[in-house]
């Protein structure tokens, strides 16, 4: 008899008749409840992409080095990274996913509230799964891989840097490797640049050691290339290396115009900048709107969701929001801890936000 993955229904699924009355609005469905970039992808990243189109040979699944040196000069750059050793992935959800399996990890801790890749990543190596936001609740056990994730999908929350730097500490003394998720690193809405969020591979996060450190980042948020597949690694050169070996063998290689268009976005800082003032200015009048509207805003200092609430079940939430013709993802999808939230994205173009806006004004 064929063995089966047990792996859990597509969250997404479950929306199908909210969706349904969100469209029915005469003015037509705002879906705010994925994080798919909806913005033009910057003219010279399609220009790369159309260049390089021609090449008919088989790209380096680790990457040209070219794109190496374009990862490692912009982690650094934009975020004060010691990012010597990268790999580009086929996307940043492929890699989570396969992650534990390419390590060989039998036991896996995920936040308490997680983006739902972690849990799936675990259950396809067959690995044990521990929620926990903090190392108490992880105890004497000794996992092979923690995952953390700041800015956090879906709450928006920041991890500061005692918390990073006792999480380094903790991991490198015990032989635990720590997978942290940044694909959200340089949407940070604190004013202050000390509020801003922190990489794990910062030297004043892990004092220049990345034993056990690896750092997981994409274009598909900060330069709307989630179509293009384009996200990279970044940390420990022998887990980098082992990563490299065994991608190699299953053919997990970033195609090679995708690869060229990645350089010419990584190069470019001038795009990221322009599409995180159009999140800015999205998130102020979302936000507004919301807390005029009855709902509370937990954590969400960074990324692209607000983290609402009105303490009820979000399933309530959720179909309060379709009546009025928007789609949000329910907090359960994240964990038992969003029971009682909502995440509202930040993706959708202005003139849908300001539908939203407009919506949400009307219940005042």
């Amino acid at each position: 008899m064929m063995r089966t993955l047990s792996l859990p229904d597509f969250p997404w699924d479950s929306l199908a008749e909210a969706k349904k009355t969100a469209e029915s609005h005469a003015d037509g469905i705002v879906n705010l409840s994925v994080g798919t970039p909806v913005d033009p992808v910057a003219p010279g990243i399609q220009l790369a992409l159309a260049e390089s189109g021609a090449a008919p040979g088989y790209p380096q699944t680790a990457g040209t080095e070219k794109l190496r040196a374009s990862i490692s000069a912009a982690l650094q750059r934009r975020y004060n990274m010691q990012a010597e050793s990268v790999l580009p992935v086929v996307g940043t959800k492929e890699a989570i996913a396969w992650l534990p399996t390419l390590l060989g990890a039998k036991s896996v801790v995920i936040p308490e509230l997680a983006y739902p890749t972690y849990e799936v990543s675990a259950r396809l190596a067959g690995a044990n799964v521990l929620r926990a936001d903090s190392l108490t609740q992880v105890g004497p056990a000794k996992p092979d891989l923690l995952y953390i994730n700041s800015p956090s999908n879906p709450t928006g929350k920041v991890l500061g840097i005692e918390h990073l730097r006792k999480v380094v500490g903790w991991a490198q003394s015990r032989g635990v490797i720590v997978a942290s998720d940044e694909c959200y690193l340089g949407l940070g809405w604190q004013g202050e640049d000390e509020d801003q969020p922190l990489s794990i591979l910062d030297p004043r996060v892990c004092d220049g050691d990345t034993t056990n450190l690896l750092a997981i980042h994409s274009l598909s948020k900060t330069s709307n290339l989630a179509s293009y597949r384009a996200g990279y690694l970044a940390g420990d050169p022998e887990i980098i290396s082992a990563l490299l070996q065994a991608r190699k063998h299953a053919g997990l290689i970033v195609p090679g115009p995708i690869q060229e268009a990645m350089v010419a976005a990584l190069d470019n800082d001038a795009h990221e900048l322009e599409q995180k003032q159009r999140y800015a200015r999205r998130r102020a009048q979302l936000l507004g709107a919301l807390l005029d509207a009855g709902f509370r805003i937990d954590n969400s200092e960074a990324g692209l969701y607000l983290w609402a609430t009105r303490d009820e079940p979000c399933r309530d939430t959720v179909d309060w929001f379709a009546r009025r013709g928007i789609l949000v993802a329910p907090g359960e999808f994240y964990g038992p801890k969003g029971k009682n939230h909502v995440r509202v994205s930040l993706t959708e173009t202005d003139e849908r936000i300001d539908a939203a806006v407009a919506r949400l004004r009307a219940e005042q």
